[in-house]
C-alpha cells in the first residue's frame, strides 16, 4: 500500500481514546505485512517452477535411461520404474506400481537372490551387484546385471531397495563373438607364422639335400660292405658245418681274409652307426624347425638356436659367405627356441641376399649376454653390404614390404620376427652399420 492515498475513513473520524498517529502505525504495519504476503508468493511461485524443472529433468532422464531403474518399498512393492524397464517387460508405470518386484523374475533363485539383498540390514551404501533374470515382454528370460542400493528415509532408516540394471545378453553375445574372432585372429596369425617358415625352409631345401647325402652314402656304403663279408661268412660256415679238414678251412680262410673281415667288422658297424645318428639329427632338427610351435614358454639357450641357424642358412646357399661368429657358452632367454630359430634365420638370409653382389661377403654376429635379474641379451646381426636406404628404415619392419624382385620374396619374413621378439618380451631394430652395411639388433629379457 502506498503512503500518499487518500485518506481513511477511519483516520478522518477517528475512534474516542486513539489518536491518528496510533492509526497510521496500524496501517504501516498492515502495508508490511501485504508487502511480505507478496515477496513469499513471489518467492514460492520461483521454487515451484524450479521443483518442476527439477522434477522434469529427472523424468527426462529416467526415461532416457538405457539402464532398468526399480524403486520398491521395504516389502518390494513397485513404487516407480522408468521406461527401460516399462520397455523390456512390456507393461505401463502405472501397471507396474504396486505390483511385487518377484512377479518381474524369470525364476526361483533370481527371486531368492532379490529378497536376500532387500532383506539385508546392513546393505552398503555403494550398492550390491547381483545378476538377474527378468522377463521380457514375450515371456523370455533375460540376463540383467543388477545393482542393489538401500533408500534411506529421512530418519535413517531404510525404507526400500533402489535397483539399477542393465542387460548383459547383447554384451554376452558381443563377447563371444570378440572372442572367437580373436582366436580366427591367433590361428590365422599362427598359419601365417608358420608359412613363412615353411618359405624359409624351402630355400634350404638343396643344402638339406647335401647335408643328408654325405651321411646317407656312408651308411650306404658301409652296408653294401657289409654285405660282401656276410656272403663270406656264410661260405666260411657252410664250410665248418660240412667237416671240411683243417687244410682245406686254413686255405678258405685265406682266401675269403677272415680275419681281416673280422677286424673291419666293428669299424663298419660303428661307421654305419654314427651315420645313421647323423641322418637322424638333421631330420629331428628339420622336424623341430618346422613343426608348429607350442604356445607355453621354456628356458631355451640361444647360442645353440644361433648356431643351428647359422648352420642352416649356410647350407642354403649357393655360394658361401663368411660368418664371423664368437658364441659364449651358455644365454639363456625365456621363450620358443623354433620361434628365435625363425628370427635368426630371417636376419641371416636377409643379411647373405644383401650380399649376393659383393666380392668379399662378410657377415658378424656377436651377442652380449648380461647377468643379473632383467639383464637384456642382445644380439647383432651385422654385413658389409650396401646397407639400407634411407627411405626403406622406417618401413623395414612393414608386412608385405620388400625390395626383392617378384617370388624372390614374400615381404613378411621381417614383419614376422619383429612380432616374435616383441611377443618374447624384446625389441627389433634395424639401421645402417658406422662402417657401412646394415646391422640388425635384437634384444631380449634374459631368463
Amino acid at each position: 500500500m502506498s503512503k500518499d492515498r487518500a485518506p481513511s475513513p477511519l483516520i478522518s473520524a477517528p475512534m474516542e481514546g486513539v489518536d491518528e498517529s496510533t492509526w497510521l502505525d496500524v496501517i504501516q504495519k498492515m502495508d508490511e505485512v501485504y508487502t511480505r504476503l507478496i515477496d513469499d508468493e513471489v518467492e514460492l511461485e520461483k521454487k515451484n517452477a524450479e521443483l518442476e524443472q527439477s522434477q522434469q529433468f529427472i523424468v527426462s532422464v529416467l526415461t532416457s535411461m538405457s539402464d532398468v531403474l526399480v524403486v520398491c518399498d521395504e516389502r518390494g512393492l513397485i513404487e516407480q520404474a522408468n521406461a527401460a524397464l516399462c520397455e523390456l517387460v512390456g507393461r505401463r508405470e502405472d501397471q507396474l506400481r504396486g505390483s511385487n518386484l518377484s512377479d518381474l523374475l524369470a525364476d526361483d533363485a533370481s527371486v531368492q537372490a532379490a529378497r536376500e539383498a532387500m532383506g539385508r540390514s546392513a546393505a552398503p551404501r555403494s550398492g550390491q551387484g547381483i545378476e538377474l533374470n527378468l522377463l521380457d515382454r514375450q515371456g523370455q528370460a533375460v540376463s540383467v546385471d543388477a545393482s542393489c542400493t538401500p533408500r534411506v528415509g529421512s530418519n535413517g532408516k531404510r525404507v526400500g531397495t533402489v535397483w539399477v540394471g542393465r542387460p548383459t545378453a547383447e554384451l554376452k553375445r558381443a563377447y563371444h563373438e570378440m572372442r572367437a574372432a580373436h582366436e580366427a585372429l591367433k590361428r590365422t596369425q599362427q598359419q601365417l607364422l608358420h608359412s613363412e617358415k615353411m618359405a624359409s625352409l624351402g630355400q634350404l631345401v638343396a643344402g638339406v639335400a647335401h647335408e643328408l647325402n654325405n651321411p646317407i652314402s656312408f651308411v650306404l656304403g658301409n652296408v653294401h660292405a657289409l654285405r660282401k663279408y656276410c656272403d663270406r661268412l656264410q661260405m666260411y660256415m657252410a664250410a665248418l658245418h660240412g667237416h671240411a679238414s683243417d687244410e682245406e678251412l686254413q686255405a678258405l680262410r685265406q682266401r675269403l681274409r677272415i680275419e681281416h673281415l673280422m677286424g673291419d667288422l666293428p669299424s663298419l658297424i660303428e661307421g654305419t652307426l654314427e651315420g645313421a645318428q647323423r641322418t637322424a639329427d638333421i631330420v629331428h632338427g628339420l622336424k623341430r624347425f618346422s613343426a608348429m610351435d607350442p604356445e607355453e614358454r621354456k628356458v631355451v639357450n640361444l647360442v645353440e638356436v644361433i648356431e643351428r641357424a647359422i648352420h642352416w642358412v649356410q647350407k642354403g646357399r649357393a655360394t658361401s659367405v663368411q660368418v664371423r661368429w664368437d658364441p659364449v657358452q651358455t644365454c639363456a632367454v625365456m621363450g620358443s627356441a623354433g620361434q628365435l630359430q625363425q628370427v635368426m634365420m630371417n636376419l641371416l638370409q636377409n643379411a647373405f641376399d644383401a650380399l649376393s653382389r659383393e666380392p668379399e661377403p662378410m657377415v658378424w654376429v656377436e651377442m652380449g649376454c648380461g647377468g643379473g635379474e632383467r639383464s637384456t641379451v642382445r644380439v647383432t646381426v651385422r654385413d658389409n653390404g650396401p646397407g639400407i636406404p634411407a627411405e626403406h628404415l622406417l618401413r623395414i619392419f612393414d608386412p608385405f614390404f620388400t625390395t626383392k624382385p617378384v617370388g624372390k620374396g614374400t615381404g613378411l619374413g621381417l614383419s614376422i620376427s619383429y612380432g616374435i621378439v616383441e611377443q618374447h618380451g624384446g625389441h627389433l631394430s634395424a639401421r645402417n652399420a658406422e662402417g657401412g652395411g646394415a646391422e640388425f639388433l635384437m634384444e631380449l629379457p634374459s631368463a
